[in-house]
């Protein structure tokens, strides 16, 4: 069952020389208003990858979320983040001014970085005793909140970093977890964005297809 705040569904098709995106196939094309049939099998309906994911159904995973609203609706590429880290129940850890908070929803529409292997059977065992001695330190209390120095992300941050010292492995600074694991998918979930919303306005979207290579004689 596909949960409703993962949006549409993005299909992409063939036709008239161009990419064409949309929530469905329709029956006629919207550039030259005939028929859409594929002919062949490079012209057959693909579907396009979402970025989002229902963040509840995720385990050990650094989540992303908008903090207010949702990526597809409310969000204009400048709004506040949110982040959190998943127990093996899919229970949102993250941290704001009122401390330390449990969410069993609200994270419906998120990205998702997962922060294990699957063959980390000690840590994933231990995963959910780390988290909540963690978030139970005095370190997290809400006082202690800052906005700038001492927020979701260090919060979140801070407990990777925990769990890397434990398996005897380098740490992260922000900024290399950031370059690393973050931009890579909020760029691309920014593409998606950007495409969803050009589909609901005006019911596609097109590309030029990429010039073909002549075959060598």
């Amino acid at each position: 069952m596909r949960c409703p705040e993962a949006g549409k569904p993005v299909i992409k098709f063939n036709h008239c020389q161009k990419f064409i995106y949309s929530f469905s196939v329709p029956e006629r094309c919207p550039l030259c208003r005939q028929e859409v049939g594929s002919r062949k099998l490079e012209e057959a309906p693909i579907s396009i990858s979402n970025p989002f994911t229902n963040g509840h159904q995720e385990k050990y995973s650094f989540l992303l979320r908008p903090t207010q609203g949702t990526f597809l609706r409310e969000y204009d590429g400048r709004s506040d983040l949110h982040v959190g880290i998943t127990n093996t129940n899919g229970v949102v850890y993250n941290y704001n001014i009122q401390g330390v908070h449990r969410d069993e929803a609200g994270w419906e529409q998120s990205i998702s970085i997962p922060l294990l292997q699957p063959n980390m059977y000690g840590l994933m065992d231990q995963w959910d005793k780390y988290l909540e001695e963690f978030s139970n330190s005095g370190a997290w209390l809400p006082h202690r909140y800052e906005e700038d120095h001492h927020n979701c992300y260090n919060y979140t941050l801070t407990f990777i970093n925990c769990i890397l010292s434990t398996e005897g492995r380098e740490r992260l600074d922000k900024n290399n977890f950031t370059e690393k694991y973050v931009l890579p998918r909020t760029k691309k979930a920014s593409k998606y964005i950007t495409l969803y919303r050009a589909i609901e306005e005006h019911g596609f979207y097109m590309t030029d297809q990429p010039q073909q290579e002549a075959s060598p004689p």
